[in-house]
């Protein structure tokens, strides 16, 4: 079985190695450390969780242990698609060049351009970026990437699928053409190799797994079931619901977990849910701040934060080993996400648990993804959920009944009692209006004489009606004789 000692590492490298408690090398790291070291281009495709960080850094800080930086010219470049796995890649290099004099800057977004620039000026050994920022710095007139001597595309699949390939074409261009460069990936979609054909130079393959295969250690589930009603709201509610009853049926078995949903503002709502049923659960995506998702990261791994309710941001090259479970709230839209997300469990060897929500329109998202993982993923009972109560919510028959109540402001306003307006009396009102003389008063016409039409003026309605119905009580005429008679 091959060491670490058996390859031709730096002796401070292996030191750094065996500080950290590693003897033997992973299968992807047996295999494209040596090529590496020799100066070779090298194409490592392998499933998530298998070390594939250490298959670059490790040769890199050997071939780096002579030589010094120049101001604004770094020696050898890190790409990572994601700010989350380029800080991991810078703490794996502090790890391992512990020993060395090598210097690192770290380049990404949420970060003051200040301090990245007072970096840079001093001379670094090993630029770790995404490419985003870095392309800001170079257009700023801040970086000079004419002395790479070793350039990595890490997660180069997911570089790709992000829309990352005009900016990695043209990091490329400014590199110099005798570089060495390393791409590391879990997935080889076939419009990669058009990329590598065109990037890399009689490169050495490295596969140590079938391509887009999953990790024996995950016991996987699938729980499918229909909702009530097809709107989206009352959907969502209960696959919040079943992932609830998911958890508490696991029980003690469930350490920690990753929730895994599609779309940001998904995120945050299952958050908010978990935390108002009194789980540890917090959000990490892209939009958050660079310093809430690190702190978020760090009390996830700490084990001070059990559940981590992510997007896919936190679905690549994340190396959190104690995983215990990933839940798959949505069905990915990409096959190649399911085989990452599942990858954040069950690493090193460890045991873990992937389980996944779906509905009756996740049919085709789920034979993609069976069809790229040639598996079957075994269906797991539904866990019983437990109803909502009446109380909260009118049921419907309740809404269709003379009997419910009408809540609504105008509803309140004809439940108050009427004025009897119809009981009132000509003789009532009489009393209530001043005496008027007989002067003013029409002149009495025999009740069988014709009426006029409201246009006509002097309109003689025949003799005085009580109340409001066909004719105009008296009080009312009155009011009006006494306006013309003026």
């Amino acid at each position: 079985m091959t060491k670490f000692s058996d390859l031709d590492l730096d002796p401070k490298v292996l030191k750094a190695i065996s500080e950290a408690g590693y003897d033997t090398p992973t299968p992807i790291q047996a295999e494209a450390i040596p090529p590496a070291l020799e100066g070779r281009d090298v194409l490592g495709i392998a499933q998530t969780g298998t070390g594939k960080t250490a298959s670059f850094t490790l040769p890199m800080i050997t071939m780096l242990r002579k030589g010094r930086a120049r101001a604004r010219m770094p020696r050898s470049l890190v790409l990572a698609p994601t700010r989350e796995l380029a800080a991991q890649v810078a703490e794996n290099f502090d790890i391992y060049a512990k020993h060395t004099k090598l210097t690192k800057a770290l380049l990404i977004g949420g970060v003051s351009f200040k301090e990245q620039d007072l970096l840079i000026d001093k001379g670094v050994d090993v630029l770790i970026a995404t490419p985003g920022r870095l392309l800001d710095h170079f257009e700023r007139g801040k970086l000079i990437l004419t002395d790479v001597k070793v350039m990595v595309v890490d997660e180069a699949d997911r570089m790709l699928d992000m829309g990352f390939i005009p900016d990695i074409e043209k990091i490329f261009q400014l590199t110099p053409f005798t570089r060495q460069t390393l791409f590391f990936s879990a997935t080889m979609a076939p419009e990669i190799e058009r990329i590598t054909n065109t990037f890399l130079s009689n490169p050495a393959r490295v596969e140590v797994a079938r391509q887009s295969t999953t990790s024996d250690t995950i016991t996987q589930g699938l729980v499918q079931f229909k909702p009530s009603r097809r709107d989206r709201a009352t959907a969502f509610k209960e696959k919040r619901d079943m992932l609830r009853a998911l958890i508490e049926r696991e029980g003690e078995e469930c350490r920690n977990a990753i929730i895994f949903c599609n779309r940001k503002m998904d995120v945050d709502v299952v958050a908010k849910s978990l935390i108002k049923h009194g789980y540890n659960a917090a959000p990490i995506h892209g939009d958050l701040e660079q310093s809430q998702r690190m702190k978020t990261l760090d009390g996830f791994r700490d084990g001070t934060l059990r559940f981590l309710v992510a997007s896919d941001v936190a679905a690549r090259g994340l190396d959190i080993p104690n995983v215990s479970h990933v839940f798959n709230f949505d069905v990915p839209s990409h096959s190649e996400d399911y085989v990452h997300r599942i990858g954040r469990t069950g690493r090193a060897g460890r045991k873990g648990t992937a389980l996944m929500l779906a509905v009756p329109a996740d049919d085709k998202l789920l034979a993609a993804i069976e069809d790229l993982v040639k598996l079957e993923i075994p269906r797991v009972e539904a866990p019983e959920v437990a109803r909502r109560e009446p109380s909260r919510r009118r049921s419907s028959e309740s809404a269709n009944t003379d009997e419910a109540p009408k809540r609504t402001r105008r509803s309140r306003s004809r439940a108050k009692p009427a004025p009897e307006l119809a009981e009132t009396s000509v003789e009532e009102v009489d009393v209530i209006e001043p005496p008027i003389p007989d002067a003013v008063l029409p002149s009495a016409k025999p009740a069988d004489a014709p009426r006029r039409g409201r246009k006509g003026r002097g309109r003689d309605t025949g003799p005085a009606q009580v109340g409001m119905g066909d004719h105009v009580p008296d009080f009312l005429l009155r009011s009006f004789a006494e306006r013309n008679s003026g």
